[in-house]
């Protein structure tokens, strides 16, 4: 799945061919998604000026003064810049096509994404009311962490891939920032000190932050908005290496699940 750097790559990548642009018309090839294309996308957004293209968690928000379409790009989506004369792909199942020509794809094999009319107040749907801060703003730190752990049972890791707590902080990154704060994933949450809470903020924005500054991990099914892939996952730490040797000690990292997710840790350099 493409987490918060992917999304964020993709963000990036999108909003200079198609923010300032007026949408001439939609196309649906595949509405059938997680949930139902939504029908106001081929009702009102034509004619529409994207005066904003932004990102909530793994959401992408395409604003306009009418309302806003909300993307999530699922297990397998993509968004990428064509032209009418490129050949539709097999999954390619919603182009919104700009006055000028260039056409916003969404390709999903697994169609576990969605694109939703989110009204003139998206940050009030459903999907989106709910979630925590964003991690790389200052409402995320660890008072913030700390305060919501006290009692709570769950396994630190678990805990902090809670959208509830903090958006945007999957798989990938959650086992290299637990690594980089020498945090066990199995810990429970309420018995983090403080120290580690600081410890651990600190990883999960500098790790996020080099993610996004080079482009998401290299997933099989991602491709960037722009047409490149990610170049991170030649710097992961634990993820995808359970059995190798520790980058700091070279202990054997282990390999367990926690909540259905591969989760690879140092035994020794993580408490």
């Amino acid at each position: 799945m493409p987490e918060l750097p992917e999304v964020e790559t993709t963000c990036r990548g999108i909003q200079p061919h198609i923010e300032g642009k007026t949408v001439k018309s939609v196309l649906v090839r595949q509405p059938q998604l997680r949930w139902p294309v939504s029908a106001e996308l081929g009702e009102i957004l034509p004619g529409q000026r994207i005066n904003k293209v932004s990102r909530r968690g793994k959401y992408l928000l395409l604003e306009t003064k009418a309302g806003c379409v909300l993307i999530h790009l699922g297990m397998s989506g993509s968004l990428r810049i064509t032209k009418k004369s490129e050949e539709v792909k097999k999954h390619d199942h919603v182009d919104i096509i700009m006055k000028n020509g260039a056409i916003l794809r969404y390709h999903d094999p697994r169609r576990f994404g969605c694109m939703l009319w989110a009204g003139q107040q998206p940050f009030k749907h459903v999907l989106l009311e709910k979630l925590g801060p964003e991690p790389l703003t200052d409402d995320f730190n660890a008072d913030h962490l700390f305060a919501l752990s006290r009692k709570r049972n769950a396994a630190i890791k678990n805990f902090i891939m809670d959208g509830h707590i903090v958006v945007g902080v999957g798989n990938i990154y959650a086992n290299e920032a637990l690594f980089a704060a020498g945090i066990k994933p199995r810990r429970a949450a309420g018995k983090v000190s403080k120290a580690a809470y600081i410890r651990l903020v600190a990883a999960i924005k500098a790790i996020l932050a080099e993610a996004i500054e080079q482009g998401g991990t290299t997933l099989r099914d991602f491709v960037g908005g722009d047409g490149k892939p990610g170049y991170f996952k030649q710097s992961l730490s634990v993820y995808g290496r359970g059995g190798e040797s520790c980058v700091n000690c070279q202990t054997t990292l282990k390999e367990i699940r926690l909540g259905q997710r591969s989760t690879v840790y140092c035994p020794k350099c993580q408490r």
